[in-house]
């Protein structure tokens, strides 16, 4: 059988990822499909009761929203439709108290720390402080050789494609290409970087390898 490369390669750099990931606090886990993700993470988190979302198509993709509903947990989740301002804005704080709160990350670097930049906050400040727990789930496509071109990856790439994914009216939904914008619609208002794990949170960090949301 003809070897898949860009598994291979993938593989390796998730097991260096990870074993860096722990020596910087995070409990971290390499998968191959995110349906096996899915399924590590129900067990991790099965003894919580509510639990956040934030903006991340990754942690949708491979299904936790459906199992946790099923099982008739409480879910915080600002992307349903017909929301009031007040209901939306409650659901982004109430994220932020969930006994678990799930997220992807823009990027991480192999040498184990993690990038995200957000738009409104809700999504980094929960990944810090309030939840019990936090789990990250991204895609081998995440992964960067350092932090430099971990912060690039952000802002060049991840934050371009949320942009035009939202419809944003933002100069790089039209152009495809990151400018130092101050247009209302801007997503890069805050940029978190997880260089080990903050002191009083639970952080799962779950590599799949596959090429998984933005």
């Amino acid at each position: 059988m003809e070897m898949d490369y860009q598994e291979w390669l993938g593989e390796k750099a998730a097991e260096k990822c990870v074993k860096n990931l722990k020596r910087h606090g995070f409990d971290a886990h390499y998968v191959t499909t995110g349906g096996d993700a899915c399924k590590k993470i129900l067990k991790l988190v099965s003894d919580y009761e509510t639990f956040g979302f934030g903006g991340s198509d990754t942690t949708r993709s491979i299904g936790l929203l459906e199992e946790l509903t099923a099982k008739g947990k409480t879910i915080y989740d600002h992307w349903q439709k017909n929301l009031s301002k007040d209901e939306y804005l409650a659901i982004r704080h109430n994220q932020g108290r969930a006994d678990c709160f799930f997220s992807s990350a823009n990027a991480i670097t192999v040498g184990g720390e993690i990038v995200n930049i957000d738009g409104a906050g809700n999504r980094v400040t929960a990944m810090t402080f309030g939840p019990k727990k936090v789990v990250i789930v991204a895609g081998t496509n995440k992964i960067t050789p350092d932090l430099e071109s971990a912060l690039k990856r952000a802002r060049e790439v991840a934050g371009v494609m949320r942009a035009k994914s939202l419809e944003k009216e933002t100069p790089c939904a039209e152009t495809g290409f990151c400018s130092d914008c101050n247009t209302p619609d801007r997503i890069c208002n805050a940029t978190l970087i997880l260089h080990r794990r903050p002191s009083f949170i639970d952080i799962t960090v779950i590599l799949v390898n596959q090429e998984l949301g933005f």
